[in-house]
């Protein structure tokens, strides 16, 4: 089993980085996963890590790329419910990066 270090506590994570519980995560460990992806959080990544934990409790999965652009949209209007801004926050697959840090799994779809 692989395993990510955070603050000497070792977590479960599949082979894709993903942590296999949920309750797992942490602002600390969301730090760490975003860290290996060349990746400073900041509010906006918040933002929209806040929303992917949301959509995840309401319908119990990962949103493939289409539904999380819908959903950001119907949460933080037109301009940030894009794919070129999820992109600039995320790349180069924000949907599988975002839940990553999310602590989410990957979504079915993606690569």
């Amino acid at each position: 089993m692989t395993t990510l270090d955070v603050n000497t506590q070792p977590l479960a994570i599949d082979e894709d980085g993903h942590l296999l519980r949920l309750e797992d995560w942490s602002q600390a460990v969301a730090q760490v996963l975003a860290e290996q992806e060349n990746i400073t959080l900041d509010k906006r990544h918040w933002e929209i890590i806040e929303l992917l934990r949301e959509f995840h409790a309401t319908f119990e999965l990962s949103p493939a790329m289409r539904p999380l652009v819908k959903y950001v949209k119907s949460r933080l209007g037109a301009d940030k419910g894009r794919s070129i801004y999820l992109m600039l926050l995320f790349p180069p697959s924000p949907a599988r990066v975002a839940s990553k840090i999310a602590g989410l799994p990957k979504p079915e779809n993606c690569l």
